[in-house]
């Protein structure tokens, strides 16, 4: 898995020989300098000679997806041949599900070449086929692992995007984008200070957040949707920032204090929005480790029970990267991997392509 966030690229090892997934290893390798720039640029729509650009980075992004399969395979005891499959998402430089299309970078034909795999990828656009938002897919994997019978919960998975899961009990599973967790907080503070992440925070906790900033950044029409829906950088990037007034005079370290009280508004309106009582909150991705997130996050919601996914049993940096091993296994299985209800599908689908070892 390699994500909006950029950061990087997760590869974990999942045994669903058992009724709960247990990850057996897993590997992690920092996304080269070089290879992000040339994906943020992809996200632009105005680049020159995409079409080369894209493949290009498709390729060496196949050839790394291939080499954390490998160390993660190593660092399980297991052969690849012990390997059913591997599921790899790809990564998303374009998003317009209202235009019928979803673009993910990663080459599953030279992936499966490289690492003797079969390799299952592809996983949205047969959801946006049905008529779909081909996001979130990872609220069918939360509810297969982590839902109760008994107790509310909801998975929040805060990414470079943030989405919530809704697992409650007696009603059928839902979930949607609730808008930017780190995409806006990481390219702010890479611009400013060099840096590709807000290490817990720490820099946004030095700021002052900015009502009228915040006013302005709530004002997005993505926030007056209605679920099903899904985004991603294609409306929320810094150019989009840049253009607010609001922005002019402030230090930088005010914007990035409120760049991360939007990342907890937008997440929690839509907790509170449910009304449960009783609800517990797990976090997950990056966006966990961002501790003024996560704090701002439990104290707009005062009642609900805010943990994270290491308490149900997968780490948080992990969960993402173990759901597309599961819709892999989905497909293999010939089973659906979306929730109609989340996406806005017409129905059910098998989701992915297979490129046989």
């Amino acid at each position: 898995m390699s994500g909006t966030s950029l950061d990087g690229i997760d590869a974990v090892v999942v045994d669903f020989s058992e009724k709960k997934p247990k990850v057996l290893s897993e590997a992690s390798f920092p996304m080269p300098p070089r290879l992000r720039v040339a994906l943020l640029d992809l996200n632009d729509p105005d680049g020159k000679n995409e079409l080369d650009r894209a493949a290009r980075a498709g390729v060496e992004l196949a050839q790394h997806y291939a080499r954390m399969a490998r160390e993660a395979i190593a660092r399980s005891g297991l052969g690849p041949g012990r390997i059913t499959a591997i599921g790899c998402h790809g990564q998303t430089v374009r998003h317009h599900p209202e235009l019928g299309y979803t673009i993910q970078l990663g080459n599953g034909a030279l992936l499966a070449e490289l690492s003797g795999i079969t390799v299952v990828t592809d996983f949205r656009s047969r959801d946006i086929a049905a008529g779909g938002q081909g996001a979130p897919l990872v609220p069918a994997f939360h509810d297969a692992v982590f839902r109760s019978e008994t107790i509310p919960r909801m998975i929040l998975n805060l990414g470079g995007f943030s989405n919530l899961t809704l697992l409650l009990p007696g009603r059928e599973t839902g979930g949607y984008d609730c808008g930017p967790a780190n995409v806006l907080l990481d390219g702010w503070i890479e611009r400013h200070r060099g840096l590709s992440f807000d290490a817990d925070g720490a820099w946004a906790r030095t700021g002052t957040v900015s009502q009228p900033l915040l006013q302005a950044l709530l004002s997005h029409p993505h926030f007056k949707r209605s679920a099903p829906k899904s985004t991603g950088r294609d409306e929320f990037h810094l150019r989009w920032l840049d253009a607010l007034p609001q922005v002019a005079g402030l230090k930088p370290e005010d914007v990035q204090a409120t760049l991360a009280e939007l990342s907890a508004q937008a997440a929690a309106v839509c907790i509170a929005a449910e009304q449960v009582a009783g609800l517990e909150v797990y976090c997950c991705g990056g966006g966990a480790f961002n501790n003024v997130v996560v704090e701002r996050i439990q104290a707009l919601l005062p009642g609900v029970t805010v943990l994270t996914t290491d308490a149900l049993g997968i780490p948080v940096h992990l969960v993402e990267a173990s759901a597309f091993a599961w819709l892999a296994k989905a497909l293999l299985d010939h089973q659906p991997g979306n929730l109609p209800a989340v996406t806005g599908a017409h129905g059910p689908v098998l989701l992915g392509a297979i490129y046989p070892a």
